[in-house]
């Protein structure tokens, strides 16, 4: 049995794609790959082993528990081998990798915090590198990308698929937040064009979720490129 695909997008998700090591926090997709096929590196690490011998094993569990969402971390490379190593089991219990896991999805949030802003352009211009770099993402990644339609057999929608939870996500929730905070400080037409940004946010997040399809999705707005990238190069 394997981790469903809910839980997957749930546990790359909520660690924004990066590992939940403590002083790490490496992202684990590429997003420069040049002329190097693009690739994923993030390991969907069990917390309590999934064999027998392996480290913090527990017989109790059933086969569903073992492989969902609860009983994962995600982690580089680097980290999954450590915490697997037979002499480091003591010290990496179930209780420490479910404290690292919640400690690390605890600072994914706190990004997230409320910003306030004395006026819009202000916050067209802190919104602006997070749609731009969502906009890089989708270019040099996406379905129509030209990886995707030149090289086939690349891992492009594996990373495209990690850059969707990594990047996106989270950047459409801290634009989202900021976004609900300041819209007083916006033209009833603007607000208008923010709310249909909350939109396809709220939708696109519970079809990841897959609590609907993608056909109920708010496709984004090209308006709200539009008035964010007016907005930040100071175009009244």
């Amino acid at each position: 049995m394997a981790i469903s695909t809910k839980d997957i997008k749930i546990l790359w998700a909520n660690a924004a794609g990066r590992c939940a090591f403590p002083d790490c926090r490496e992202k684990l997709c590429a997003s420069e790959v040049r002329d190097a096929a693009p690739y994923t590196i993030g390991e969907m690490a069990h917390i309590r082993g999934e064999k027998p011998k392996a480290n913090r094993y527990d017989r109790s569990q059933t086969k569903a528990e073992r492989v969902s969402y609860e009983n994962r971390i995600l982690l580089c490379p680097t980290h999954h081998t450590l915490i697997d190593k037979r002499e480091n089991e003591g010290r990496y219990s179930v209780d420490v990798l479910h404290t690292l896991k919640v400690d690390h999805e605890i600072f994914v949030s706190g990004q997230l915090e409320l910003l306030q802003f004395v006026d819009k352009a202000k916050v067209a211009r802190h919104l602006f590198p997070f749609m731009k770099e969502n906009y890089e993402a989708f270019v040099n990644f996406g379905p129509h990308s030209e990886i995707a339609r030149n090289n086939p057999e690349s891992d492009a929608h594996g990373v495209w698929l990690s850059e969707r939870l990594a990047t996106i996500i989270p950047n459409n929730r801290r634009m989202l937040r900021v976004t609900e905070a300041n819209s007083d400080l916006f033209d009833p037409d603007e607000q208008a064009v923010l709310a249909r940004f909350g939109l396809h946010v709220r939708t696109y997040n519970r079809w990841v979720q897959d609590e609907i399809t993608y056909e109920g999705v708010v496709r984004f707005p090209i308006e709200f490129e539009a008035l964010i990238s007016k907005l930040a190069h100071g175009r009244a």
